[in-house]
């Protein structure tokens, strides 16, 4: 019992901790980490499932108006499809969203914990199905992008300056036009590099995966990626329960 009274004691003790983390703070923190995970499941997507973004939507946006007039074989019907699963996420996450009075409540949790449970059961498809058809890989490209829509949805919702989560071409204006060698007016600098190369890590490590794979294809990618979503849920639930205890 004595150890029991020692593990009760060590977690009521980070609680306070926690809760003096300030939201801003913890917030950029956690979007900084589903920005890795995009990279990772925008390599898997484009190695993975022919040349197909399901998290950057403007990749998706050129690829197809390349592909209608015939652009070196390029693919059709899987951008169309993560468009579609895109837009119906990130509707849902705003419809779910609307009228949340703070950017991390319980509807923040479900949206994101819905995402990583999703992006779980694709990997679990994909172990299951080692040799996938193009049926059940359009499947995985529709529900990914999904599940990537009500991310973006949420991260919007949360608002990070500079941080969408799936997009760092307006985190790379903003770093160079207010760089020394643009207005010099600075500020955000190094949130908006972390963005960058945390993005271009996750990438890296998303075709790493893949490469050296073991024969599992894409889901040890979206199992890696499902791990960090349902972690970042996971602490900023405790986080924003332990900051309200606190000021109440």
């Amino acid at each position: 019992m004595v150890w029991v009274t020692v593990m009760i004691s060590r977690v009521t003790s980070r609680r306070p901790l926690l809760a003096r983390v300030e939201d801003d703070r913890m917030h950029l923190v956690l979007m900084l980490v589903l920005t890795f995970g995009t990279g990772l499941v925008d390599a898997v997507g484009y190695l993975g499932l022919d040349r197909v973004f399901t998290g950057n939507m403007t990749g998706n946006v050129v690829i197809l108006g390349m592909a209608l007039v015939g652009g070196n074989g390029l693919p059709v019907v899987g951008p169309v499809v993560a468009l579609g699963g895109f837009v119906l996420g990130a509707a849902l996450g705003g419809r779910v969203l609307r009228g949340a009075e703070h950017a991390w409540t319980g509807r923040t949790t479900l949206l994101l914990a819905l995402v990583g449970l999703l992006v779980l059961a694709l990997a679990v498809l994909l172990l299951v199905l080692p040799d996938p058809g193009e049926p059940a890989l359009l499947t995985v490209t529709g529900v990914l992008g999904g599940a990537m829509g009500v991310q973006a949805a949420t991260a919007r919702f949360v608002a990070v300056k500079d941080v969408t989560t799936v997009v760092v071409t307006s985190t790379l204006t903003g770093l160079a036009a207010d760089s020394v060698l643009g207005s010099g007016k600075g500020g955000g600098t190094g949130r908006r590099l972390a963005a960058v190369v945390l993005i271009l890590l996750g990438a890296a490590a998303g075709a790493a995966l893949l490469r050296w794979d073991g024969g599992l294809g894409l889901a040890p990618g979206l199992l890696v990626e499902a791990a960090l979503v349902l972690l970042v849920t996971l602490v900023g639930a405790l986080h924003a329960r332990a900051r309200r205890a606190t000021t109440t």
